[in-house]
């Protein structure tokens, strides 16, 4: 069975998020763009999707789909790019934390605002995320605690909640704070964030 890598995206997707993290790990891939309107319904993909969503990887039979979920899975495939902190390490516990904090309470609460959807204050305890505000609150706590969330070390964590914070002062999504600012200033500037949105941003041209 073959090991190659296949990437399957749009460029104004999410996918952005995953050809980060493939640009982070280095090793070979290759790219399948899809069209929202036709090869992204299409049956080929929904057997690899049912949801017919991107981004998506197939890696020697295996289908990875969900952002975060991709990002851990190249990161534990290819530990030579030190993206995960291994087993048995300490700084796993925040790398998995913040990793799924962003998948979760953040992705909910930042599209409830989107759409305009408000939590009665006697359902916060329904909701994952309980407020917007106290998403944003511990997620500005978080980034501001050391260089990285899993300490000292860029993680495939950084990329996904990376991401987050980038594209959702981008879109007006989530507050421009300081804390924010500076973090993705920081986390933004590393050349392989840079070559994964020349790509994309090649791609939309």
């Amino acid at each position: 069975m073959s090991d190659e890598l296949v990437f399957y995206t749009h460029p104004q997707s999410r996918g952005r998020i995953v050809r980060w993290m493939l640009e982070e790990v280095g090793a070979p891939y290759r790219t399948e763009l899809l069209g929202y309107d036709d090869t992204m319904k299409s049956a080929s993909y929904r057997a690899i999707n049912p949801m017919a969503k991107v981004p998506a990887i197939t890696h020697g039979g295996v289908v990875v789909t969900e952002c975060a979920a991709i990002c851990a899975y190249l990161a534990d495939v290819f530990p030579a790019a030190g993206l995960a902190p291994p087993i048995g390490d300490k700084r796993r516990g925040p790398y998995f934390r913040w990793l799924f904090f962003a998948a979760g309470p953040l992705e909910a609460a930042t599209t409830d605002r989107v759409l305009g959807l408000e939590v009665p204050a006697e359902r916060e305890r329904m909701v994952g995320y309980g407020t917007y505000a106290a998403t944003l609150d511990t997620l500005e706590a978080a980034v501001s605690a050391g260089e990285y969330l899993a300490g000292d070390t860029f993680s495939a964590a950084d990329v996904y909640v990376g991401s987050h914070i980038g594209f959702g002062m981008q879109f007006g999504i989530l507050e421009k704070r300081p804390a924010f600012e500076t973090y993705w200033r920081r986390v933004s500037a590393r050349p392989a964030a840079q070559r994964a949105n020349e790509i994309d941003d090649a791609l939309v041209k």
